[in-house]
């Protein structure tokens, strides 16, 4: 009976030391709780403030390349330093590639940005692709276009464009604003 004691007052002794061990941690998570609120939402502030800053140095970068592709289109010397296509085009046809380039990336970077839904670039799309400059700038870049990683969103974007073009050459109808079916997003 002596040993069934001792066995039960050791039991005892275990319990209350679980017992005690859980409330430490339960008071113990319970003064944590805010500081982790705290740190939770000073996160969720950094991530913003991230995004933010994504979408400003995007915009900036946009304005760059605006300025250039500006440059080049006014000065044919500088032109030449972005001639792609090997003395094949002729100045006037580089600057309207230029320009066409220069709208084709205004767009991308406004649907990158969020300004614009994947259907409101198709739509963008479309509608240039009846310029004959546009249609000849958009053949004239496939080989770039083809050296994008295959998953990045310039690359399926110029692939839904590539195959709204081919529809567009495949129909007979005049209604070219109905051809092709605008992505989901």
């Amino acid at each position: 009976m002596a040993i069934r004691n001792m066995g039960l007052r050791r039991l005892g002794v275990v319990a209350s030391a679980g017992v005690g061990l859980v409330a430490g941690a339960a008071v113990t998570l319970a003064y944590q709780r805010p500081a982790l609120r705290a740190l939770t939402s000073w996160i969720e502030h950094l991530e913003e403030a991230s995004k933010i800053q994504r979408q400003s140095n995007f915009a900036h970068q946009q304005r760059l390349h605006w300025e250039l592709l500006s440059k080049a289109m006014d000065d044919p010397e500088l032109a030449e330093v972005l001639d792609a296509y090997n003395g094949t085009v002729s100045p006037r046809k580089q600057r309207q590639f230029l320009f066409a380039n220069a709208l084709y990336t205004n767009a991308l970077c406004y649907y990158r940005m969020g300004n614009m839904t994947r259907e409101e670039f198709f739509g963008f799309a479309r509608s240039m692709l009846q310029n004959p400059v546009f249609r000849e700038y958009w053949y004239a870049t496939h080989p770039h276009r083809a050296t994008l990683t295959d998953r990045s969103e310039e690359a399926k974007l110029g692939r839904m464009v590539d195959d709204l073009l081919a529809k567009l050459e495949e129909t007979d109808s005049d209604e070219w604003w109905v051809v092709g079916e605008p992505p989901s997003e």
